[in-house]
């Protein structure tokens, strides 16, 4: 299934957690979704999926959650474009 990129980000909070979000598209689907990412350290995350605009098909909404938990490299894709967005503090630029 083909994945469009239409926009992501990734920040780092004050109490050091991340929180990010990508907007997607999915081929022969009729809206955009949104998944936000969270981790409190970076390396285990825990996500929500929403429609990125007016709401769509639940027929669709719910084929994509199901593949966002059985599919590894579509999730990974869409959590990689938002990571690398993120910009590196300059204190671990330093390091």
């Amino acid at each position: 299934m083909n994945v469009e990129i239409l926009k992501a980000e990734m920040k780092r909070e004050e109490d050091r957690s991340f929180v990010g979000r990508t907007v997607f598209t999915l081929e022969n689907h009729s809206s955009p979704y949104e998944i936000t990412f969270f981790s409190k350290r970076g390396t285990e995350w825990d996500y929500s999926l929403s429609f990125a605009g007016e709401p769509g098909s639940e027929e669709q909404f719910l084929e994509t959650d199901a593949l966002l938990e059985n599919d590894d490299d579509v999730y990974n894709l869409l959590l990689d474009a938002a990571l690398d967005t993120q910009e590196i503090p300059e204190e671990a630029e330093e390091e």
